[in-house]
């Protein structure tokens, strides 16, 4: 079907032969949309940039400099300068005695008893963690972008949704505590009345902390990944679903075998954002009372701030933090070489 064969990047059918006259008002518009664009012939065959051209590039790494320069020096500038670190004894920032131990925190993990019994819980939490919010923010997500889709791109109605992802997460973390407070949260009782719950859910109990967590990081998060989703679908040529809508497919057809097919590099791209994300997450379980009430919505996140800040092993805790990390980075580049694979 006509369809398919766009969808897969094939030619729609065979076209005649252009004529002559065709072929030169092709290659006209072609140099006039290049000449557009800001690209000038060149000798040789290469093509060179005109003056606009130049100025719309210097005018994004304007844009792109404050950013990127912002990240150089509060996060990789202290990376470096933490390195050191990582293999002395410091307690504290201001520590007056620094011995050096070589490699004794990096093997801690796996020969001192007192770290496992901290680091394997919090691991544990956190992947389980990781599983469920991921598949939260997809379902929300690429939910929220379909209807957009369907509908019609709608600015107010994008705001809307996007907006969570602009308040801090510690008041969002307060605001879900406060609705599913045990004896008092509006949340609970509306479920109970509903007959939907039994009796009122604890967010403090591991049951608790693994429903709730997960539906707030997704909320927030939601709209962030809804942008990712949609301009996936946007990039889909509108004559491949006219086609498919033509020939009589279903709407599941269409999912299954335009959209889903050509938004592979959204998918990974949102994949790798949200396992990035996942484990950084902080102020939510700082308002779950993971600090000091709450030993269920303990993750990584807390359990290195915990080292660093409470117990006063700062270079322990940035070596587990760092052994944490590294994973993470290498996750994440075979996610985008995949990404280039399936894009290119």
């Amino acid at each position: 079907m006509i369809w398919l064969r766009l969808a897969r990047g094939g030619p729609p059918m065979r076209a005649a032969p252009h004529s002559t006259a065709g072929e030169r008002e092709t290659s006209m518009q072609l140099a006039a949309s290049e000449t557009q664009r800001g690209i000038l012939p060149q000798a040789g065959g290469k093509p060179a940039l005109s003056p606009l051209a130049r100025r719309r590039i210097l005018e994004d790494w304007a844009f792109i400099f404050p950013q990127f320069f912002i990240f150089i020096l509060l996060t990789i500038v202290p990376l470096i300068v933490a390195i050191p670190i990582l293999f002395t004894d410091m307690s504290q920032f201001n520590d007056p005695e620094i011995n050096q131990v070589g490699w004794r925190n990096f093997t801690a993990v796996f020969t001192d008893r007192g770290v496992q019994e901290d680091y394997l819980p919090a691991l544990q939490r956190t992947i389980i963690f990781v599983i469920l919010n991921y598949t939260t923010v997809y379902i929300f997500g690429l939910a929220l972008a379909l209807l957009m889709y369907e509908i019609g791109f709608r600015g107010g109605f994008f705001t809307v949704i996007y907006l969570p992802l602009m308040v801090s997460g510690l008041a969002v973390g307060y605001m879900a505590a406060m609705l599913f407070a045990k004896e008092t949260g509006s949340a609970n009782l509306l479920l109970m009345k509903l007959g939907l719950l039994k009796e009122p859910i604890n967010i403090y109990t591991a049951t608790g902390t693994a429903f709730l967590l997960p539906l707030m990081v997704g909320w927030r998060y939601a709209g962030y990944n809804m942008a990712i989703f949609l301009s996936g679908l946007l990039s889909i040529p509108k004559e491949t679903i006219e086609s498919a809508v033509v020939d009589g497919a279903s709407y599941w057809q269409r999912l299954t075998r335009i959209y889903f097919p050509q938004m592979w590099p959204s998918f990974i791209l949102a994949t790798t954002m949200c396992l990035i994300g996942s484990w950084a997450v902080f102020d939510e379980l700082v308002a779950l009372g993971a600090l000091y009430v709450n030993p269920n919505a303990k993750l990584l996140s807390i359990l290195f701030f915990t080292y660093g800040f409470q117990i006063e092993r700062l270079a322990m805790g940035m070596t587990l933090a760092l052994e944490t990390f590294l994973p993470l980075v290498l996750v994440g580049v075979g996610l985008q070489r995949l990404q280039r694979k399936l894009q290119y």
